[in-house]
């Protein structure tokens, strides 16, 4: 009995020692970070640069180095399993493949992951290795508010939060009995919750830099956000009281890195980068790259085949902050095809753009991803007004909501601090009739209030509703319109023009 009372007392005092040591002895710890990688598995072209850039398995392969030389957590700010071919022609699996051969510690659910809807998402959920966040997610029992993981005897709190406003960056559908509640609120209550059980707490941000500011600002005891949605190129991590903000850019064109040095559970010091990825440079991840070729074998003879051709480069990056060539393609389609008097769609629809030359099936895929179909309403021209005052009213750089027009022209005024003005619209060549009633084809996710439009919302359900076309999608009435035309040559008319 004496010789066991001795070796409990004994581990006793060894548990004791190892404690005190962690407590005492400076210990260094990573954070490796990526968000809003929207499926981009494929080196890239850089629009800055020209040079190719991205690919997920030289991220992989930088990751695994970075491993070797301290004890890493690899996290996700969401947005990943939506976006490029690689991802959507297979909802999200093959993303979640390569994230469960990465190793990742957590993921935060983006807005995006609701893309395919909840049934989808549950099956994603179940096939990842590793937990899915969101606390301030009612609707989802497999989505977890918060992980506590434990490296070199800290305890590490990682609370997930979801962008409030996902229900109407989504089909309503996609969302349906599901509860988003406000951020601020739900990170109080599980730092309040969490902070006396562990040492660090991450918040696994889906929100934005502009509310991850605000986090830090109204929340006390947060020691980390690892933000995503804005797709934020933070080079360096901002410090707000004690909170360290860091968000790493979009697309897996670059690794965050977030080194901490850790003493009495404190931490004590900081130093953070980004990482670009440059395949030319690196070293690849074998595994993650046999992942990325079998899912591009199924995918090579569909987005290979040969649509037609374009004289110009379709601009579909400034699609969110200006009036584009590919914007007044997609929109004059999208009139003609509904034979109506005005077209109007959201920036954000049209992801990417397309270079001069051959266009293939993968190219439209990659450009207009989403699964939006045409509809037509009736409203009068003070509505249509509203409608173009919201879509160029934002704070945020490249917000989605920015329209893109057909069948009408319009000029805006932004002054610093104010609200945009429309200052006039013109509809064949005249100005709109504020009491008229137009036929105006706009897309199902508009009419559902998607990216804030609640003007078209009223038109649901009634006698305003004059024609819908569920059965196709925008981008495969592209696609017909381009085989039709064979060469196409869209450009900039002047429909947009911001006063300054």
């Amino acid at each position: 009995m004496t010789k066991r009372i001795t070796l409990i007392l004994i581990s006793l005092i060894l548990s004791f020692i190892f404690v005190f040591n962690a407590f005492c002895e400076e210990i260094g710890l990573r954070i490796l970070y990526v968000n809003d990688f929207h499926g981009f598995a494929e080196e890239q072209k850089s629009n800055f640069t020209g040079k190719m850039v991205g690919g997920i398995p030289y991220l992989a392969g930088l990751i695994d180095k970075l491993r070797k030389e301290k004890q890493s957590l690899l996290l996700s700010a969401g947005d990943m399993i939506q976006g490029s071919n690689w991802a959507n022609l297979f909802k999200g699996r093959s993303v979640i493949e390569v994230m469960n051969l990465m190793g990742f510690d957590a993921m935060t659910l983006g807005n995006h992951e609701f893309d395919f809807g909840v049934d989808v998402l549950r099956q994603r959920i179940a096939e990842a290795n590793f937990p899915c966040l969101g606390a301030n997610i009612i609707g989802i029992p497999e989505v977890k508010p918060y992980v506590i993981k434990e490296l070199n005897g800290i305890k590490i709190g990682i609370i997930g939060l979801t962008l409030e406003d996902t229900p109407i960056y989504t089909l309503p559908n996609n969302v349906k009995g599901l509860i988003f509640q406000p951020s601020i609120d739900i990170a109080e209550r599980f730092v309040k919750e969490l902070r006396n059980s562990v040492d660090l707490i991450i918040i696994l941000s889906h929100l934005g830099l502009h509310n991850d500011m605000l986090l830090a600002q109204k929340v006390d005891n947060i020691d980390i956000i690892v933000g995503g949605h804005s797709h934020t190129k933070i080079e360096r991590p901002i410090l707000i009281g004690r909170s360290i903000i860091v968000q790493a850019w979009e697309h897996g064109k670059a690794l965050g890195i977030l080194d901490l040095t850790i003493k009495d559970g404190k931490i004590k010091d900081f130093s953070g980068r980004l990482e670009d990825i440059v395949p030319s440079k690196m070293i690849k991840n074998n595994e993650v790259m046999k992942i990325v070729k079998q899912y591009n074998n199924k995918l090579k003879n569909f987005v290979r085949q040969k649509v037609g051709m374009t004289e110009t480069d379709l601009d579909g990056e400034n699609a969110k902050k200006m009036e584009t060539n590919f914007g007044n393609l997609v929109t004059d389609i999208i009139r003609e095809r509904a034979q109506s008097d005005i077209a109007i769609i959201n920036g954000g629809s049209i992801k990417m753009g397309i270079e001069r030359g051959i266009i293939n099936m993968g190219q439209i895929y990659n450009a207009l991803p989403f699964n939006d179909y045409i509809v037509s309403i009736k409203m009068k021209g003070k509505d249509i007004i509203e409608a173009l005052e919201h879509g160029v009213n934002t704070r945020e750089d490249n917000a989605g909501r920015f329209p893109q027009v057909s069948g009408i022209k319009f000029t805006f005024s932004r002054e610093k601090g104010k609200e945009a003005i429309i200052k006039e619209v013109l509809f064949k060549g005249m100005p709109i009739d504020p009491h008229g009633e137009y036929k105006v084809a706009i897309t199902n996710f508009l009419l559902a209030g998607g990216d804030g439009y609640k003007v078209f919302g009223g038109n649901i359900n009634t006698h305003k509703v004059m024609f819908q076309e569920p059965g196709k999608w925008v981008r495969d009435l592209v696609i017909e319109y381009i085989k039709d035309k064979k060469s196409i040559n869209p450009m900039v008319e002047g429909r947009i023009i911001e006063i300054k």
